[in-house]
């Protein structure tokens, strides 16, 4: 059933991937024949059905990990999870991540402290623990979902910002440690992307702002990609799976920017 498929026998871990984003990573990489665990929140039944098919689409496993990620030790059990079931992580992608607004002056701490725990300092726990079993395949893929915020600022995100400035000095510096052993370290930036998340944060602007949809759309949320697009998850997840390929096995360090043109200008 999985012939053909380049990443069969293959291990992929994807952080933050029940909806958006790293769902899309993770049904293209079970598209290409992985193992897949996934992890984050939500509904259960939801959760349920979409490991289903996702197993349905690779013709292997797929495990979901409920842990938090914002806690060393939920961390740690989770990889411990992967490792029993499948001998360790082969392609890790932190894509976990989660976003406040406000002035700096009045940002509060708990958010600060949130924000660096989920959106960076897992990104530096997966990685220490899978790290060592790449490098004994010698054979390894870290991706990080970085953002344009990676290359750029915007006001009122002091946390986010920093955070993702962090997530992409921290792949340069590990892309340079593991240069020898087969092992690459990329993040992708994307801009804008189309998810539920983002559409159901319209209605809520368009009240604020006493907008039309249409123009919360063109003026507020593509203000700064100049396509005037949406990036989609799928575009995002394309990406991811170049990086896996053995097309891109010196591809490392990189920061690809999938934003519409945002960090051009």
């Amino acid at each position: 059933m999985t012939q053909g498929k380049s990443l069969t026998g293959k291990t992929a871990l994807v952080t933050g991937s029940t909806s958006g984003i790293g769902l899309a990573y993770a049904r293209a990489l079970a598209g290409e024949g992985a193992n897949v665990v996934i992890n984050g929140f939500g509904d259960a039944d939801a959760i349920e059905k979409e490991r289903r098919e996702l197993e349905a689409l690779s013709g292997a496993r797929a495990l979901y990990s409920g842990h938090d990620l914002t806690k060393t030790e939920e961390i740690e059990a989770m990889m411990r999870d992967a490792a029993q079931a499948f001998g360790g992580v082969d392609i890790l992608i932190n894509n976990a991540g989660t976003q406040h607004v406000a002035p700096v002056e009045e940002f509060p701490v708990e958010k600060w402290d949130l924000i660096i725990a989920l959106n960076l300092s897992s990104a530096f726990h997966t990685t220490r623990l899978a790290v060592p079993y790449m490098k004994e395949r010698k054979w390894g893929r870290i991706i990080q979902t970085a953002s344009a915020h990676s290359l750029v600022a915007s006001p009122f995100k002091s946390a986010y910002v920093t955070a993702k400035h962090g997530l992409a000095g921290f792949t340069k510096t590990i892309a340079l440690e593991l240069a020898t052993s087969g092992v690459t370290a990329n993040c992708i930036s994307p801009g804008y992307v189309w998810t539920p998340l983002v559409e159901n944060q319209i209605p809520d602007t368009m009240k604020a702002r006493g907008l039309t949809r249409e123009q919360v759309m063109n003026d507020v949320l593509l203000a700064g990609q100049p396509t005037k697009q949406f990036v989609t998850a799928e575009q995002v997840a394309a990406m991811a799976l170049f990086l896996c390929s053995d097309a891109a096995a010196n591809v490392t360090g990189a920061n690809l920017s999938v934003d519409g043109g945002w960090t051009a200008q």
